[in-house]
């Protein structure tokens, strides 16, 4: 008896670290020492040492049950953007700068090709938001999980002077509130999603014109990674006063996390189109309005706040980064919380 016989493969594991090598490599910075295969990442902190009161910042999340429509649709190629996206997106919240990231994928059985790929989506994440890849886990649990199934999480660590910290500390009634489209239902929701839609391949396979494309790719579409924008606000000149990574709880959780006390967020629903993917969701499900706002982003992923004079100067950046911006409402005196109208 062996390793191998008891249902883990000492060897494919091997492989599947000179699969991921090549993806793994579009991420380094110069800060990286050493490569891939060591017992721990080395990043150098030369460059944080000339930083005048440098923060350090963490984020750590995973993908969640959307996993189960990459099983169904045998395409692991963008879900590490979303194990990404999920952790570096929270750094950006508080103005930092992801620096590295390292993933946890735990399988019933390792394939390297099918490893490979959901490294290539880590690796693409980490380019979009300059974070370098500098390890990680592939973790082979024969009976814990089914062969074909795998759990992906990950952390980044980044970094901020203390002077550039986005706590909420100065906001105040009249600020502006901009929201950077999302790309759909993101990460957050899919347990109610796999509810109200049959998880079968017919099903993920259908076509609906409403989306312009089958079900299975709008609800595969990676979380949109907003550290470059948020980075090119700052760059412009504005001065981010508060931020919110709109994920698991929508807009009722999460806003109100970005708020100081003596102020609330108002929001206009009508500020911007939601798309189709939650219009659907709701209409199939009989879900209500409330419970969309409160599980889901619809359609936002990103809540700035800024000073009215800096609106127009911090969306130009947003635009040039490549995102799409909706002044969706403001900061108000009052109790601390979102007002929906």
């Amino acid at each position: 008896m062996d390793y191998k016989s008891s249902g883990v493969d000492i060897e494919a594991g091997y492989r599947s670290v000179e699969l991921m090598k090549q993806h793994v490599k579009r991420t380094m910075r110069p800060e990286v020492l050493g490569g891939l295969g060591g017992f721990s990442g080395a990043f150098s902190l030369e460059k944080i040492r000339k930083m005048e009161k440098p923060i350090l910042l963490s984020g750590t999340d995973g993908v969640g049950t959307k996993l189960k429509l990459a099983f169904l649709m045998d395409k692991h190629d963008t879900v590490g953007i979303d194990c990404v996206a999920m952790c570096v997106n929270d750094v950006a919240c508080a103005g930092g700068e992801p620096l590295f990231f390292l993933d946890y994928i735990a399988c019933g059985k390792n394939r390297p090709e099918r490893i490979a790929d959901i490294v290539k989506g880590v690796a693409e994440g980490c380019v979009m938001s300059g974070a370098a890849l500098v390890g990680g886990e592939t973790a082979e649990m024969p009976g814990f999980y089914p062969e074909d199934e795998y759990d992906l999480a990950g952390f980044a660590v980044g970094v901020v002077e203390e002077k550039d910290l986005i706590d909420g500390h100065d906001l105040k009634a009249g600020d502006v509130l901009i929201g950077m489209a999302s790309s759909g239902v993101h990460s957050n929701g899919f347990s109610l999603v796999r509810r109200v839609f049959p998880m079968t391949e017919e099903s993920l396979h259908t076509y609906y014109p409403e989306l312009g494309r089958t079900l299975g790719e709008t609800l595969l579409e990676p979380t949109r990674i907003y550290v470059k924008a948020l980075a090119a606000v700052k760059d412009a000149g504005v001065t981010v006063k508060a931020c919110s990574h709109i994920t698991g709880g929508g807009f009722y959780e999460n806003v109100p996390r970005m708020l100081k006390d003596g102020v609330r967020a108002v929001i206009r629903k009508d500020s911007y189109e939601v798309p189709a993917v939650f219009r659907l969701l709701a209409e199939r499900g009989g879900i209500e309005e409330k419970i969309m706002y409160n599980t889901y982003n619809m359609g936002i992923g990103m809540v700035a706040a800024v000073d009215s004079a800096d609106a127009a100067r911090a969306m130009e950046a947003m635009r040039c980064a490549g995102e799409t911006p909706y002044i969706i409402g403001s900061v108000e005196a009052g109790e601390k919380g979102v007002t929906l109208c």
